[in-house]
């Protein structure tokens, strides 16, 4: 039967970029909070860290979640509980003086996080795209995350000098609940094959438990976690301690980067910035080579530029080509982990088999991040937790190689 479902450029992919944009644009700055909270209330790197850890593992449990609430009530309704929690956390951390209660309410940011995130909007575009398109569709919703981790973390660095942190919370929660009036254009058939109309939930999760490249697509997404987490909640701080004052005349200040403060602002920037790229081209790549070694590839290649930026002198520059290079590999993974589990599995479980899968992502992001501000209280700096993330980046690369790529069908 020929696929008449959209073109590439439809109303839901817009909105669904748009919703992506804006949580992810939130997400991506609570790096650029770590030392003005713990500033203000003397805290150990530790109890920040922690409670963004707890942020991610709250994500990744809410993940599968919202994708079974999203598939038995609807889309837009798991969005709107989404981003009610979302702001709601968002609030109630403006007012957190303690590390516990802090710690508490990224619960309920982690779970926002999930309503409004790849999950669900990955899932109603995936099902409003054609087959031909939806490995680009995916691509573009990805991208808009990165575009929203452009301007996130110097927006919050902007606002930072203008008013408490406390209200900067304030704002992103009121940018939260400003997405819901996007809502009505978030429609989308629920395409189905006879087999899969026919398959209930449960057949298709043990079907999907049954089969090894599940584990391997579920044990490959750790390392993804592990390393954007880390490097989006520690990385400002990282460069801020180790890569010294930028003497004003040199090459940088031409950009108007005079602290290093702003540098770490600006290269989680630079890395939305060259994923949006990076993951165009995932996205593309998908549709005409072997997902698989795609992902074997990116993962590879991560490996390599993270051990060459911590073996190097750490430096304006080679922070500015680390962000680059990082950045172009950064979410370039989703698109291809999501339409892997699509293809193989079909699209009737998509948003709840991928939280599945993006659980062990967030298990992932949750040790980066607690790692990071522990193994720094510890030892004094970031080094060991690097390695660590070095080593899950080379296992991921080997495990996705023995996946088979075609589709499950039932017996």
């Amino acid at each position: 039967m020929q696929d008449t479902r959209a073109p590439l450029i439809t109303p839901v992919l817009i909105t669904g970029c748009i919703l992506i944009l804006v949580s992810f644009a939130v997400r991506a700055s609570f790096g650029v909070f770590q030392i003005p909270i713990a500033e203000e209330f003397g805290w150990a790197r530790a109890e920040f860290s922690l409670a963004i850890a707890i942020q991610n593992l709250a994500w990744g449990i809410g993940q599968p979640i919202f994708g079974a609430l999203a598939e038995k009530f609807g889309d837009r309704r798991a969005i709107v509980a989404g981003a009610l929690i979302y702001a709601a956390g968002l609030v109630g951390s403006a007012y957190a003086v303690t590390p516990l209660a802090h710690q508490t309410l990224e619960i309920l940011i982690g779970f926002g996080v999930a309503g409004t995130g790849f999950g669900i909007i990955l899932a109603v575009v995936g099902r409003a795209s054609s087959d031909e398109n939806r490995s680009m569709s995916l691509a573009i919703a990805t991208a808009a995350g990165s575009a929203g981790q452009v301007f996130g973390a110097p927006v919050a660095e902007y606002l930072l000098r203008s008013m408490p942190w406390q209200s900067v919370f304030i704002v992103f929660a009121v940018a939260i609940l400003a997405t819901l009036l996007l809502l009505p254009f978030m429609r989308s058939p629920k395409p189905a094959t006879r087999q899969e109309l026919e398959e209930s939930l449960g057949e298709v999760l043990v079907k999907a438990a049954r089969d090894p490249s599940f584990t391997l697509i579920f044990l490959g997404f750790f390392s993804c976690g592990y390393q954007l987490a880390f490097i989006t909640a520690h990385f400002p701080a990282l460069i801020t301690e180790m890569c010294g004052p930028i003497a004003v005349g040199g090459t940088l200040h031409t950009l108007g980067i005079t602290t290093t403060s702003a540098l770490g602002a600006i290269s989680i920037s630079l890395i939305g910035l060259a994923n949006v790229a990076g993951t165009l081209l995932a996205g593309w790549a998908g549709k005409h080579f072997t997902k698989k070694y795609l992902l074997a590839g990116i993962y590879a290649a991560r490996t390599i530029v993270a051990s060459m930026f911590i073996l190097l002198p750490i430096t304006p520059t080679t922070v500015i080509i680390f962000s680059i290079a990082m950045g172009s590999l950064w979410l370039a993974t989703v698109p291809l982990t999501s339409g892997l589990v699509a293809h193989i599995f079909g699209l009737r479980y998509m948003g709840t088999l991928y939280g599945i899968v993006f659980f062990s992502h967030q298990l992932g992001g949750f040790l980066g991040v607690w790692l990071g501000g522990r193994m720094y209280d510890i030892y004094g700096d970031y080094t060991a937790v690097w390695w660590i993330g070095i080593a899950v980046g080379a296992f991921s690369a080997i495990v996705h190689l023995p996946i088979k790529e075609n589709r499950v069908v039932t017996a």
